[in-house]
């Protein structure tokens, strides 16, 4: 199979051109960069490079590719951690999850390209009703915090249109909040914050979180390249308290599990 990883310098994409071409496949990897260039070909990838908010050069890049399969893992969160000004922190990744989803689309369809397999988030994103364990047949939140709606509505289009489209065989993944070295919300300035005492306990401090070690979600991408899979996190999940209880985000009904980190 010919892949497309669009955002294959990132922290998931990084980590999933390996994983594609040790299984045969072969890959052509998206940055904006051409300084990134270079870490695409030492893993054994072909480049492109393209401005994702360009819909002529992505086409063209996505046209020269001809792939079989289309991998979104476009973000922006190197400094996506201020969560006072959440839709501010993440205003290129809703750009990226939106008008660059878009432009990938368009270049699908002008290529011929039947699969997309996109990034999306399990977690806050879902309504505050049930229990704790969540499908993807739970509903998202309706009504999220002010500070969360545009984040939340570009997830939203995300998941629908990728899904939703007539035209392609969409999946999408429902990652958890990323750990491992170099990537997540445990980095940087949170860290900080935290040794500081400077993050607060909302509510009852019950709230839980799901959380996917990064090499896991590569790993679990590459599946889902070639067979449809989704809500992927680590078996367990972590109230601010610490407990640790049963499932974040289980599959959809009729999907495979994909356990992770026993």
């Amino acid at each position: 199979m010919r892949v497309f990883v669009a955002g294959a310098t990132g922290a998931v994409g990084s980590r999933l051109l390996p994983l594609l071409l040790s299984a045969g496949h072969s890959v052509v990897g998206l940055t904006h960069t051409g300084a990134k260039a270079d870490a695409i070909r030492r893993a054994g990838g072909e480049v492109a490079v393209a401005d994702a908010f360009n819909r002529a050069a992505i086409v063209a890049a996505v046209s020269g590719a001809k792939p079989d399969a289309i991998v979104h893992e476009m973000t922006s969160l190197s400094d996506a951690n201020n969560l006072r000004r959440f839709d501010r922190s993440f205003a290129v990744t809703n750009r990226l999850r939106t008008e660059g989803l878009n432009n990938l689309l368009a270049a699908s369809k002008q290529a011929g390209t039947p699969r997309i397999v996109a990034q999306s988030f399990c977690g806050w994103p879902y309504a505050r009703i049930g229990g704790p364990v969540k499908s993807e047949a739970d509903p998202l939140d309706c009504e999220p915090p002010r500070d969360l709606r545009r984040t939340l509505e570009a997830i939203r289009y995300l998941e629908n249109t990728v899904t939703a489209s007539a035209e392609i065989d969409g999946v999408v993944l429902r990652y958890g909040a990323f750990y491992g070295h170099k990537t997540g919300l445990f980095d940087g300035p949170m860290i900080d914050r935290l040794r500081h005492c400077r993050v607060p306990l909302i509510g009852d401090a019950n709230g839980w979180w799901s959380f996917l070690h990064i090499d896991d979600a590569a790993a679990a991408t590459a599946i889902a390249v070639e067979r449809r899979a989704s809500g992927v996190t680590d078996d367990d999940i972590f109230s601010q308290r610490g407990a640790r209880r049963g499932w974040a985000c289980a599959p959809a009904q009729g999907e495979p599990r994909i356990r992770q980190r026993p």
